[in-house]
């Protein structure tokens, strides 16, 4: 008898991950691998596609091991990975990205910022596809992505004959199948789901990409996410270490896997699931808000229709640097060094002995507006900047402890910032769903509760990301019958805190200020 087991795929900014899970949601044996990044100028970065196979197939074959899984035992597979843009040609060879002209470099990572010029092009357009954007493209997105590669690396564009979402790469270099997410082309691609057509041929043709669906292989119909789109080749089965008996289930961006993860449990009633907020943080954050009905809400990208949960309307709000933030704070600061997990808990230690004697009022004339790379939600600014105001000759390592003090509470304050805006779409937001690396971090789990006045939640699960891809794969392979019935029968609950009210006041302020300073600051980008 075999174990249907599922293999779940996160591959993230840095590194790939895999994990075994059982149809219930456990996770058996889980495996990392690192990913290489280019980065030949501040705006630009590159992935080697390639590359982040090899380590997918590395990271499945190690959690395989460790689960003392057999390939014969896994049923289902998913991949879920960042909104980063990979271009192949006809042939399904690498196409370089890159201004180092190397083919290996395929792949315009998700951060990368060099489209912000046609960003602004797309929104001068005043096209209705921005109404399901947040009213904003951002130069994250693909289309801003593929108009700078038409224009500036003209002998790419002319190789080029595939383009994938790097999650759809991932489930074509598994199944051959040209089949894309409705997850990753709603939310990237300027997808329409909710409508028939789903492409809006006008708005490429007026962006100068309306040779764009034939260059990429675009279906004229995005995916349902659970979609089973076939079983592994016999050359991906041989790579991966798993079967040609395999399914694979159509993937997401991997924000969106953590949300299904962490909001599993409600998804049974659409009707109350607008009270709780996913908070997907680690290198930078995203919030991700659900509802029966569509919400456009300015800043807040979407509303995107299915791009997790069949028939539910997706807002995603985000933050371009959070833990990024913070690692950059420790480089910066003449007491800082090297960013690493050691130093994080030093400081967030010392953080809580200087509060014992200072309690909240710890630095508090220290105030951070944390836009260092840009404000995507809710002001949808890419060339916004961060603020510190309140500094001193201080030098020490407690100096340096209160800058990341304060700047934690900045990115908390920005949370609710965000949560905010969207109470005022229609949601009724109380409770936070929080997973990814924060979940380590001690002073931003106590903030994220303090400081936004919600209850926190954090995951019971090992790896709410890769249960969420679990959920995917066990509806692919039919373990259950719809995505719904999945993400209910195998969430795994989580421990809750609530805010503190004696914090109530010291935050409220805080969040005024916060207000003030933003305010502040566009009054002095419009000085000329």
């Amino acid at each position: 008898m075999t174990k249907s087991l599922l293999v779940a795929v996160d591959v993230g900014t840095g590194s790939a991950r895999a994990g075994v899970l059982t149809p219930q949601g456990a996770l058996l044996g889980r495996a990392e691998h690192p990913i290489a990044m280019n980065r030949t100028d501040a705006n630009h970065a590159e992935h080697d596609s390639e590359q982040i196979w090899q380590a997918t197939c590395m990271a499945i074959r190690e959690a395989m091991t460790l689960a003392s899984a057999a390939p014969e035992d896994v049923v289902g597979l998913s991949f879920d990975a960042t909104c980063s843009l990979v271009i192949r040609d006809a042939d399904g060879q690498p196409v370089t990205v890159s201004t180092n002209g190397e083919d290996r470099w395929d792949t315009v990572v998700w951060l990368d910022h060099r489209a912000l010029k046609e960003a602004d092009e797309c929104n001068s357009t005043g096209h209705p596809v921005l109404n399901y954007a947040g009213g904003v493209m951002s130069p994250e997105m693909e289309v801003p992505k593929l108009m700078w590669l038409k224009r500036h690396m003209p002998q790419s564009w002319a190789r080029s004959g595939m383009m994938f979402d790097l999650a759809d790469f991932l489930s074509w270099k598994a199944t051959g199948s040209f089949a894309r997410s409705q997850s990753t082309l709603t939310c990237k691609w300027t997808y329409l789901a909710h409508t028939n057509p789903g492409w809006q041929r006008d708005f490429l043709a007026m962006v100068g990409l309306d040779d764009m669906i034939a260059k990429a292989a675009l279906p004229e119909q995005a995916s349902p996410v659970g979609a089973d789109i076939g079983v592994l080749t016999s050359e991906a089965a041989t790579q991966l270490g798993l079967t040609t008996a395999c399914h694979v289930g159509v993937g997401l961006i991997d924000a969106h896997a953590g949300a299904l993860g962490v909001l599993g449990a409600f998804t049974h009633d659409v009707e109350t699931i607008d009270r709780h907020l996913a908070l997907i943080a680690g290198t930078s954050s995203c919030v991700m808000a659900l509802s029966a009905e569509a919400r456009p809400t300015s800043g807040v990208w979407g509303p995107y229709f299915g791009a997790v949960l069949p028939g539910v309307w997706l807002n995603e709000g985000g933050q371009s640097a959070t833990g990024a933030l913070l690692d950059h704070i420790i480089r910066w600061h003449g007491a800082g060094g090297e960013p690493t997990a050691d130093r994080h808990r030093a400081i967030a230690a010392r953080i809580m002995e200087l509060r014992q004697r200072e309690g909240l009022a710890l630095a508090d004339r220290l105030h951070v507006l944390p836009d260092f790379h840009g404000n995507r939600s809710p002001l949808g600014d890419p060339f916004a900047l961060g603020v510190i105001s309140g500094l001193t000759l201080d030098s020490d390592f407690d100096s340096l402890c209160r800058l990341y003090w304060r700047t934690s509470v900045s990115i908390a304050l920005g949370v609710r910032h965000i949560l905010e805006t969207l109470n005022t779409r229609g949601y009724a937001i109380d409770t936070l769903h929080v997973t990814g690396g924060h979940t380590k971090n001690a002073v931003l789990m106590e903030l994220y509760a303090d400081a936004t006045g919600c209850t926190v939640v954090e995951s019971s699960a090992k790896d709410a990301t890769l249960l969420g891809m679990a959920m995917v794969a066990a509806t692919a392979a039919g373990l259950y019958p719809t995505l719904d019935a999945a993400c209910v029968a195998m969430q795994q609950g989580g421990r809750s805190r609530a805010p503190d009210p004696v914090a109530r006041t010291q935050f409220d302020k805080d969040y005024r200020i916060f207000l003030e300073m933003l305010r502040q600051r566009q009054i002095i980008d419009a000085m000329v």
